[in-house]
C-alpha cells in the first residue's frame, strides 16, 4: 500500500453533473499523485433527506478494456436501487491514462485499461502510475469523502472480470475498511488464466 497525504491531494473539477434516478451523477478529474496523471471517476449521489449525511459508498470496479464511464452507460438501473437505499456509487478508471510507457498500449489485457488493480512491482509500470491497489484502497476514497461526503462510515466495493479480481483481493487484504465485498464472473485465478499471465506472469 502506497499511502498519499491529505495535503498532497488534488483539486477535483467536475466534468459533467446530471439529474440521476433519484440523485446525481458527477463526471471528474483530478491529478493523481499515485498515478502520476489526471483520473477519471464517477460518483452517484442520492438526494438525502438530511443532506449533511454521508451515505454508504459502493465501489464499482469495471473489467479489461473499460474505462469509468461503461458502468455508467450501461447500468441506469443501478443508480435507481441504489438511490432507493441511500447508497452512492463510486467508479474509478481502470488504469492511469499518463504519457506512455514501453507496452502498455500493445495489448489489451495488459497496461491502459488493464492495470488488474494491483501496485506494480515493476519499476518501468511503477513508475509509470500504475498503483491502482493504493488508488482504490486510499486515494480515491480520500478525495471522495472529502469532496462529496459518501462512504465516510461504510462503504463496500464490487466489480466485473478484472474488477472482480480488484474488489476480492483489495477487500480481502483489508476487511476492516469494507462492509461488504462481491465479485461478478472474477478473473480469481489470474495466474492460470489466459488474461492474467502478461500481468502476474
Amino acid at each position: 500500500l502506497i499511502v498519499v497525504s491529505s495535503q498532497t491531494l488534488m483539486k477535483v473539477n467536475i466534468l459533467s453533473k446530471i439529474a440521476v434516478s433519484g440523485g446525481r451523477l458527477f463526471r471528474c478529474s483530478h491529478l493523481s499523485p499515485l498515478a502520476g496523471c489526471e483520473m477519471k471517476f464517477s460518483v452517484f449521489k442520492p438526494t438525502l433527506p438530511d443532506p449533511k449525511e454521508s451515505p454508504p459508498a459502493m465501489y464499482w470496479l469495471s473489467g479489461l478494456t473499460c474505462t469509468d464511464e461503461n458502468f455508467v452507460q450501461k447500468a441506469s438501473n443501478a443508480f435507481k436501487a441504489a438511490a432507493s437505499n441511500n447508497i452512492a456509487i463510486v467508479v474509478p478508471d481502470t488504469s492511469p491514462r499518463g504519457d506512455p510507457i514501453p507496452g502498455d498500449r500493445t495489448s489489451w489485457d495488459l497496461g491502459v485499461g488493464a492495470s488488474f488493480y494491483v501496485d506494480s512491482t515493476v519499476k518501468k509500470w511503477k513508475d509509470g502510475g500504475y498503483n491502482m491497489y493504493s488508488y482504490v484502497l486510499s486515494e480515491l476514497p480520500g478525495i471522495v469523502e472529502e469532496e462529496f461526503n459518501v462512504g465516510v462510515h461504510s462503504k463496500s466495493i464490487t466489480g466485473h472480470s478484472m474488477g472482480g479480481h480488484g474488489a476480492l483481493t483489495i477487500a480481502l487484504r483489508n476487511p476492516n475498511d469494507y462492509a461488504a465485498v462481491s465479485a461478478m464472473a472474477p478473473i480469481s485465478n489470474p495466474t492460470k488464466c489466459g488474461w492474467g499471465e502478461k500481468a502476474f506472469g
